[in-house]
Formats: C-alpha cells, structure tokens, sequence
C-alpha cells in the first residue's frame, strides 16, 4: 500500500453525502408546519405534540414501495417513487382516523448519486405536501457493494395523531353497512414482482405505448394519498371502517377491519376497473381470484359506513374530487368462510 486509506477509496462520498443534505433542505422546508421543533440537520428532528387534544393518541407506519423500484431504474425515470414511499405509511395510518403529522424516509445505495437521490426526495417531500405532514428527516446510506450499479432501496415512517374515542376500528361495522371504494391510480405499490413477471411472459417494453402514454409511465403512476378528502369527510359524517388496499388486495384487506362474523360481499363491475388491471390480467393469464388476491383492482381504499349515510358520504368524496362507487354490502359470515367475496 503506497498512499493511506480514505473513506471515498472504499467507496463512500461524504463531500457527496453532505451536498444531498444541502439539496434537500429546502424541499423539506416547504412541508413544515405547525409541531415542527427542528428537522433536516441535527441527530434527531423534534416535533411537539398538537395541542388541542384531550387524550392524544399516535399511531404509527412503516412501508417501502417493493419491486416498483424496479421500473424506476429501467426508465430512469425517479420523480414519481417518493411520493409511493409516502403514501404507503400515511394511508396506512390514515384508516384508524390518525392525522400524519410527520415522516421520515431512509434512502440506500451503493454509490450516492446526488441528482437521482434529490429527485426522489423531492418525490418525498411533494408526498407529504399532499398528506399535509412534514417531513423532518431520514437516512442516505451510502454501502459499496450491497446494491448494484444505479439501483438504491427507500424505506419510510409515518407518525400520526388521533383523538382516543374517535379511533377507527371497525367494532361498530353491522350487517347491512355499505362498502363504498374510492378510486386507486393503477397499481400503486402492491404487486410489481408479478407486473414484470407479465411484461417480460407479453415480451413488453415499458416504452410501448398504452392508450397514449409509454406503458412505464401508467405503471410507475403514483400511489394516490388519501389523506385530506378522508379526514374532510371524518369532520362531518361517520365512517364506521377504512381499508387501505395495498398488498393482499381486496380479498385480504378488507377483512381485516371486519368483526369475525361479519363479511364484505363486493359486487365485481360495480366500479370502473382501470385498462391497466385488464392489461395485466389478459396478457399474464392471471384468474380472478389472484387479480383480487394481489392488486387493488382499481380501488385504492374501502370505506364502510352504515346503509343511511352511504349517498351522503359518497357525494362528499365526490366533492372533494375523488371517484368513488357503492361497491358492496356486510353480511354474515360463516366459521371458516371467507372475510371477503368478489362476486
């Protein structure tokens, strides 16, 4: 060995790091509220608990976006993912009634490259414009040899708030409740390990077209954020049950917010199903019951309210610029049936 050893020889760029840092700064500015103590740039970001609430509860949510990742690095195409990595933690959150109030992501890598990173923290950071929580900080992990040349992993945390008696948890949901769906975006984060399976059996290009955009662009999509037009809706009427339906799709989310002995019965055809699901569905071969096992199919979120306030709470999503449909009826459930029927 003729010269010492540096931290950038072994394939670490902290000067690297450090201009990330810089570059994100004011991206997370944009989103502080409120709560907000200090963020990007200390140990630890301080976020004070709202005032207002009488027994404050938090509520808690970790995701990543899976194998989506995938065709972000075939496209080179990073602006999109972020906002994936946000919305898979605050709609989590979200369906137990909890307010995001902020987020952190952690960001992986072989070899730091400040353009692709910026750009999926901004990503990020517009995630949680539209959530309304800020961000406050995350990790760049910088690790040679632990991811292949251009590719990284995301990771990210969600904390929320919700007053204790006004916990959704799906204890009052009867038989005779209405399920209501509001619409998804395509595929949102759930399922993408089967999606390439499908392109690479179709003998696809993500540059083909589909309907007038490239077929990588409708599938990186981003994952829609519920967040403002539920909790729009919350201030007004009661919804007694959410289900955000991510991996598991229809027929393993739903009843996971049911008692025992109840069931969703959903009627297939009763929404419109986006032309990517009958793409993947028609060149895969895929049967419906997997269709409904693996993706959302078209519904992003299940909303269950009781019979008498159905139209109303449809039409106040529908206010608020969502599409949503009356796709199903709770109904009794037998020992040892499915939670869930797609009919």
């Amino acid at each position: 060995m003729t010269s010492p050893l540096t931290y950038a020889a072994a394939g670490v760029s902290i000067d690297a790091g450090d201009e990330l840092v810089e570059r994100i700064k004011p991206l997370a500015r944009r989103t502080l509220g409120p709560g907000v103590l200090s963020g990007i740039g200390g140990f630890g970001a301080l976020f004070e608990v709202p005032k207002g609430y009488r027994e404050p509860v938090l509520v808690t949510g970790t995701d990543g976006v899976g194998t989506k990742l995938k065709l972000a690095f075939a496209l080179g195409k990073h602006d999109t993912i972020g906002q994936d990595l946000v919305a898979m933690s605050v709609n989590d959150i979200l369906v137990q009634g909890a307010k995001p109030l902020f987020f952190l992501d952690y960001f992986a890598c072989g070899r730091l490259d400040v353009e692709v990173a910026a750009t999926v923290v901004g990503g990020v950071a517009l995630g949680c414009e539209i959530a309304g929580c800020a961000l406050i900080g995350g990790e760049t992990a910088e690790m040679p040899d632990m991811y292949p040349p251009g590719e990284y992993d995301l990771a990210g945390f969600a904390v929320g708030v919700v007053e204790k008696d006004r916990i959704i948890d799906g204890a009052s949901i009867g038989r005779g409740d209405t399920v209501l769906g509001l619409a998804s975006s395509g595929p949102h984060s759930n399922g993408y390990s089967l999606v390439r399976r499908v392109i690479e059996g179709a003998g696809a290009d993500l540059r083909d077209d589909f309907l007038g955009r490239p077929l990588g662009h409708v599938l990186l999509e981003p994952t829609r954020i519920y967040v403002r037009p539920v909790l729009a809706v919350l201030q007004k009427l009661r919804i007694k049950g959410l289900a955000h339906i991510t991996g598991g799709g229809l027929l393993e989310n739903v009843p996971r917010i049911l008692p025992e002995h109840l069931k969703a019965v959903i009627r297939r055809g009763s929404w419109a199903r986006p032309a990517i699901f009958d793409w993947l569905q028609r060149h895969g071969r895929v049967e419906d019951a997997e269709m409904h096992r693996v993706f959302n199919c078209g519904i992003g979120m299940v909303v269950v309210v009781a019979t008498a306030d159905a139209q109303r709470v449809r039409q106040e999503f529908e206010s608020l610029g969502e599409r949503c449909w009356e796709i199903g009826i709770i109904a009794d459930r037998a020992p040892g049936t499915p939670g869930c029927d797609v009919l």
